[in-house]
């Protein structure tokens, strides 16, 4: 195995530098492993070249245990290794990682931690979600999404949202170079701090909650912006993640408006420049900004593409 990440890793504080003054984890759609060049033609018939999304297999492996293969476009495999694993309550807050391995060559990463695991019987008890590719969330985790108590104190500014949107929707990305990808931010206030994408929305929160629990990162005072519905697994996955406030431009399942209620978590989708709908956890929105709509300005903020669905 190559690449051993991470040593002795738990809690601490959050770490990273600045990209582009904004995010301190941004995408990188100049990496030439993430997306291949392509030809072929247009509506008019003419030759044109352009770039699509790799997608490529991962298993990963808790110790000695195979757990699941993704498949994903291959950046960040140690945090999307731990992101999965706690979101599936396979990792806990407390669990010491005493190293990943990633072999890029075998497709493999393997998080190794002082705690013995087995989870042998936990493995027969998947049940297929409706995220893309191979979202998948185990038996047992409702239990624990039952017992997530989100802070009732925190607060999502208008002002903030306007600007967390025309901030994300307008940085460099795999998905304005490739399309076809999912994109899930972490911020705090209006400032968007991890920016994640992947070929699944869930890979893409995987990541961010690795990120979080990497970096010691306090879920409190953050919100979470997603590309792509909000579906049951969305708000699974946010408030086992312990944030409060979930954001996307895109819309609702039934299921997942229930869950969020349920949890007391804020949920806004349709959020494109000015406009937005709030179905759950209205109360923390605190409207500061002038919230006229401007057709130009909400235009700007529209993405269509794969990553609205």
């Amino acid at each position: 195995m190559a690449g051993e990440a991470v040593t002795e890793a738990k809690g601490g504080g959050v770490g990273g530098g600045g990209v582009a003054d904004e995010f301190i984890v941004a995408p990188n759609p100049g990496d030439p492993a993430l997306s291949a060049p392509v030809s072929g033609i247009d509506h008019t018939g003419a030759r044109v070249e352009t770039r699509v999304v790799q997608e490529r297999a991962l298993t990963l492996y808790l110790n000695a245990q195979e757990v699941v293969t993704m498949m994903t476009i291959g950046d960040h495999p140690d945090l999307l290794a731990v992101g999965y694993l706690l979101n599936q309550n396979m990792l806990r807050a407390d669990d010491v990682i005493k190293g990943i391995d990633h072999d890029d060559d075998l497709g493999v990463v393997v998080v190794r931690t002082k705690r013995a695991t087995n989870y042998e019987d936990k493995m027969k008890k998947k049940v297929r979600t409706s995220g893309c590719a191979q979202g998948t969330v185990f038996g047992d985790v409702m239990e624990h999404f039952e017992t997530v108590s989100l802070p009732r104190d925190a607060k999502l500014k208008t002002s903030w949202l306007y600007a967390l949107t025309k901030k994300i929707n307008t940085a460099p990305s795999l998905y304005l170079t490739a399309g076809a990808i999912h994109g899930c931010v972490l911020c705090e206030g209006d400032r968007p701090l991890v920016y994640m994408e992947d070929v699944g929305r869930h890979n893409a929160v995987d990541k961010i909650a690795g990120w979080m629990f990497m970096n010691g990162a306090d879920p409190a005072n953050k919100i979470f912006y997603t590309t792509g519905r909000l579906t049951s697994e969305m708000v699974i996955k946010t408030v086992m993640m312990g944030i409060p406030i979930l954001v996307s431009r895109s819309g609702f399942t039934a299921w997942g408006v229930e869950l969020a209620k349920q949890a007391g978590l804020t949920l806004i989708g349709r959020a494109r420049g000015k406009r937005f709908l709030a179905v759950a956890g209205e109360d923390r929105i605190e409207f500061d900004a002038d919230a006229s709509y401007d057709e130009g300005e909400d235009k700007k903020h529209r993405r269509k593409g794969a990553g609205d669905d």
